[in-house]
This record gives structure tokens, sequence and C-alpha cells, in this order.
């Protein structure tokens, strides 16, 4: 089967750099998985924050933040977002930090600790010195995000290929071959590497050098705060980002020890560890009876060796692109991204992502490669 690009990987990454290319050539979106975004989009609670990530990141989470608020016309049946604020919680040891959290972010007020409490009543007095809030967060509808995209790429006359593990990837004449483990061959000019955790194995597959992508575990578990209401309550977060929770579901809390493990490529499972570290982090400072743990799960989050996106061409490779090292932000920067990914590889101009073009283009990492 001929097409004019193949991109590898059906999670966010891949989603939408289909959605926003199918418009302008035929794609084709190959996934290894039964369902598209299986290890980490559909393991991700997401909330936009403007103040989380590296420059890059916060500059596309600020150009994404519109799409969200007012999606195209059947994107999606459901509201994308739900107001939510973030509260960053300190102790008195860690006031510096929250100094310089107020001082580097965008948005943000500082609020004492009885100011905090009348935001999360569950706060323990004396728990912490102060606070600091963003108000202007929101929680995103992952599921509705990403099936909107993918819905995107469908209306256009592109293709979603699941069960189609890549097996084989070589360069023939001015085309990429892509083997499948169903026995078919998908080929076209250009290949788009979206794979998230296992990027780094599909360019191996197509004999291009890795860029050194680390996936690091996150942990997350649901428990019952009652008698408490969470509903309503901002997401809560240490300062030095070592516990955070946010309500879900209504009526539950999600919980993480903030855990960045580093990992390999794989269906990745929670450690008991370091679900137990998660809750006993939250309760030095949330007065929370834990019962029980109703839910706990872990993802990948794929980072680039200096934290910062991947989105370019190879610096050797002809017309294989990088789209990787999304981290925990591929929910929130995804509008922004895949227009910025679709921008690159047709050769436009990327508007005001082009101040963060060279920060992102994956050859910077060849510079240190003989």
């Amino acid at each position: 089967m001929d097409f004019d690009i193949i991109i590898i990987g059906a999670g966010i990454a891949g989603a939408t750099a289909a959605a926003h290319l199918s418009p302008h050539r035929r794609v084709a979106l190959i996934e290894a998985e039964e369902s598209a975004g299986y290890h980490t989009t559909g393991r991700s609670a997401a909330l936009w924050v403007q103040n989380y990530g590296p420059p890059d990141v916060r500059e596309l989470s600020r150009l994404s933040r519109a799409f969200f608020e007012n999606p195209p016309q059947g994107f999606t049946a459901t509201p994308l977002m739900r107001r939510r604020a973030v509260l960053l919680v300190a102790t008195e040891a860690q006031l510096p930090d929250l100094d310089a959290a107020l001082a580097e972010g965008i948005g943000l007020r500082r609020v004492t600790a009885a100011e905090a409490k009348q935001m999360l009543p569950a706060i323990r007095p004396g728990a912490i010195a102060a606070g600091a809030v963003e108000d202007d967060a929101f929680d995103m509808d992952v599921a509705a995000i990403h099936q909107g995209f993918l819905r995107q790429l469908r209306e256009n006359g592109g293709i979603l290929a699941l069960r189609h593990r890549a097996g084989k990837i070589e360069r023939r004449g001015v085309q990429w071959q892509v083997e499948t483990t169903t026995g078919e061959t998908v080929s076209a000019p250009v290949v788009v590497n979206a794979s998230g955790a296992w990027g780094d194995e599909i360019a191996a597959l197509a004999g291009v050098a890795p860029l050194g992508l680390t996936p690091k575990r996150r942990t997350a578990a649901i428990v019952d705060p009652a008698p408490h209401d969470p509903e309503n309550w901002p997401m809560v977060c240490d300062v030095k980002e070592k516990w955070y929770a946010r309500p879900e579901a209504r009526t539950r809390l999600m919980v993480s020890p903030a855990d960045q493990t580093p990992s390999y490529p794989h269906d990745v499972r929670p450690e008991e560890y370091d679900v137990a570290l998660g809750i006993d982090r939250m309760q030095q400072v949330l007065d929370i009876e834990v019962r029980r743990v109703e839910h706990q799960w872990a993802g990948l989050r794929t980072f680039s060796p200096d934290g910062s996106l991947a989105f370019g061409w190879d610096a050797r490779a002809e017309n294989f692109f990088w789209s990787v090292g999304q981290g925990g932000y591929g929910i929130q920067t995804s509008p922004a991204a895949g227009q910025l990914v679709a921008d690159l590889v047709l050769g436009r101009d990327p508007g005001e992502a082009a101040s963060i073009t060279g920060a992102v283009d994956p050859r910077r990492f060849a510079k240190s490669t003989p």
C-alpha cells in the first residue's frame, strides 16, 4: 500500500500529526496495539498547566489553549476542558523553592497557609507554610481529545491501521517501506516516528541512530477521600513535585508520588512501594484516611536527553522525521504540537511556533555524535 506519509505510533503524538497532515497528504497511521494510545495516552490524567515543563513545552501549551477552549465544529460532542486551579504547597524549608516558582511562573499568586486551607479544607494544621495558585488551569478530557484527532484523520481520508507492529523498516530508492507483523508492507517517501517510549527502537529498525530517549515510570492510584467532598478542590502539588493529588470522577482523589523511574519500553505496571509512597506523602499534608486503594496504574513518560521535545528531521536519514520526547506534556501541547509537526514536514512557516524550532530540533543531539 502506497501513501505520502507513514506515521508510526497512534498515541497523542501520532494522532495529532496525522490529523494535521491528512488534509494535505495521504497518511497511514500504524499502531502495534489493538487500540490507539494504549500505553501512555490512554493512561494520562491530564491537566493543562501553563507553568509546567521547559520553555518549548510552555510555548506549545500556550498556543494550544485556544483549541481546547473552542475546538473545531464536529471535533467532539463533549467539552474538552473544565476549570480547575492548581495549588502548589510548601513547607517552611521549601519557601525558597516557592519564591523561585513565583518568580519564574506566569499567572501565579502567593497564598497564605490559611488561604490554601480555605481552598482545600483537608490540609493539616501546620503542614504547610505557604502556597501559590495558578487559577487559570483546567482538566482535559484525554479520550475526547485523542479520539477527536483520530476522527479528523479518518474524515480526511487517512488510514488508521491497528495491530500493525512495524517489523522491518528500510529505505528503497525514494521510498520508506514498513513491513508489519500482519505481513503487509506500507510505503511512503516520508516516515514520522511518533512511537513514544519505543522511539529509539523504531529508529533502530530503520537503521537510524537513536536519540537517547529515556522512558520514565509514573504511578497513580485512586482513593476515596470521604468524608471530604473533593469535586471542586484544586489540584494540589508539592512545590518540589514530590507528590500531587487531584479530584477524579467528582468523589475520588487521584494520588501520585510524581515518580520518574527510568525504565525501558514495555507494558509498565505500578510498583506497590510507589503507590504507598504517594499516599504517605499526600497524608503528611492532607488529613485523609485511606482505607483501600480502589485502582492503581502506571504509564511511561518519555524524555529526550535534555528534557525538551524532539520534533524534526533526522540528521542523517533522509525523510525520517522525529516526533518524540513529549514526557508528561503530550496532551496539553497536542494541538500546537501537531500543527508544528505538520508545518515542519510540509516545509511551511510554523508561525508563532518558529521561536522554538531550534530548541526542539533533534539534530541538536547529533552534534556530539562522531
